[in-house]
């Protein structure tokens, strides 16, 4: 189990962290990578003392997505009272935390900005060391909220930009196995409800309708790729885009549940069964689920299944499957993918 030196940010004094460190570590962290504002305080990387999110979907459905300008204005309303709540919530001072820490990236640079520089801020304040995240890693490390996961297990990370099939050797070593080469998987779910004519957030609202339509209704294409843990989802969009062009020509009401549900089988099968073949492959008996698309109904409902054949299956509870700060504390804690330096900076996309 690994444990870290960090050191204070004016006086230079060492603190041990992770699991090894054998004190009590509490990590107040901060996540504003997108569209949620999110503070939270989490203690040894699984206890959630507290967690505050303000959410800013109501002001970008009027914009059919979310624009970074907007975004990022309101993470700068909304930091200071998520900090102040957390606080509050945890019922602990600043002296008392262990660490700060911040998402660093990937994602809207603005947006990352106004969460780092608060972290870096209270850092400062506090004179506590600042630790920054990796916001795909800490989606990984939302299974160990609240759970007794430990690796090695298999990981199957699926958000709005993301795809990816990852082995998870230990706390802090994670290899990616399989990614997208196109699409993340969310940008599908997205873009189908589109053009089906769903409201944002797209891809919540297309799970609940395939809920009542025939997943077999039509048949969709599956792209076949050299590495067989890679994804590729731009062809299935097309096939939609001209399933749905052909059916309005056909119907007078388009028959949208059948067609999200359709499409909703078509991806979760194929994320299931490069996910279970690489869990076969590389002998790996656990399966963890990671990212907000982790929240999908079908795609929970297929890999649970599996515990009936002797895997053991982990996702996060709905609320740390999107965007969190809880996320953010526990990767920074099991030391998975982080900088331990006041002078990062924010990036928007994986280098």
């Amino acid at each position: 189990m690994p444990v870290k030196e960090f050191k204070t940010i004016i006086t230079d004094k060492s603190v041990l962290i992770g699991p090894d460190s054998e004190q009590d570590n509490i990590i107040f962290a901060l996540e504003s990578s997108c569209d949620e504002t999110a503070a939270a305080i989490v203690k040894n990387g699984r206890e959630v003392l507290a967690n505050v999110v303000a959410s800013q979907i109501k002001t970008h459905i009027e914009f059919g997505g979310v624009v970074p300008e907007v975004a990022a204005r309101e993470h700068l309303e909304a930091i200071n009272l998520v900090i102040s709540q957390a606080f509050e919530q945890a019922n602990i001072k600043g002296e008392e935390i262990t660490a700060f820490a911040a998402t660093v990236g990937p994602g809207l640079v603005g947006s990352l900005l106004v969460g780092l520089n608060a972290g870096k801020s209270l850092a400062l304040a506090y004179d506590k060391p600042f630790i920054g995240v990796n916001h795909l890693n800490a989606h990984v490390c939302a299974n160990y909220l609240n759970t007794d996961l430990k690796p090695p297990f298999v990981a199957l990370l699926i958000s709005g930009g993301h795809t990816q099939i990852i082995e998870v050797k230990s706390y802090s070593e994670q290899t990616i196995i399989g990614e997208t080469i196109d699409d993340a998987i969310g940008e599908a779910y997205d873009k189908v409800a589109r053009l089906i004519g769903l409201p944002y957030p797209g891809g919540v609202n297309l799970d609940k309708l395939a809920q009542t339509g025939n997943p077999f209704a039509f048949k969709l294409p599956e792209a076949k790729l050299k590495n067989e843990y890679d994804f590729s989802f731009s062809g299935l969009k097309t096939a939609s885009l001209q399933l749905i062009q052909k059916l309005k020509k056909e119907y007078t009401e388009l028959p949208k549940a059948d067609i999200a549900a359709s499409f909703q089988e078509n991806v979760t099968s194929t994320l299931f069964k490069k996910t279970k073949k690489a869990a076969d492959n590389i002998n790996a008996k656990t399966i963890a689920l990671a990212g907000g698309v982790a929240a999908n109904s079908e795609i929970r409902r297929k890999f649970f299944e599996l515990q009936n054949q002797g895997f053991k299956i982990y996702a996060p509870e709905i609320k740390y499957c999107t965007d969190n700060a809880a996320m953010i504390a526990s990767s920074a804690y099991f030391l998975a993918n982080t900088t331990d330096s006041i002078s990062v900076e924010v990036f928007s996309r994986m280098h």
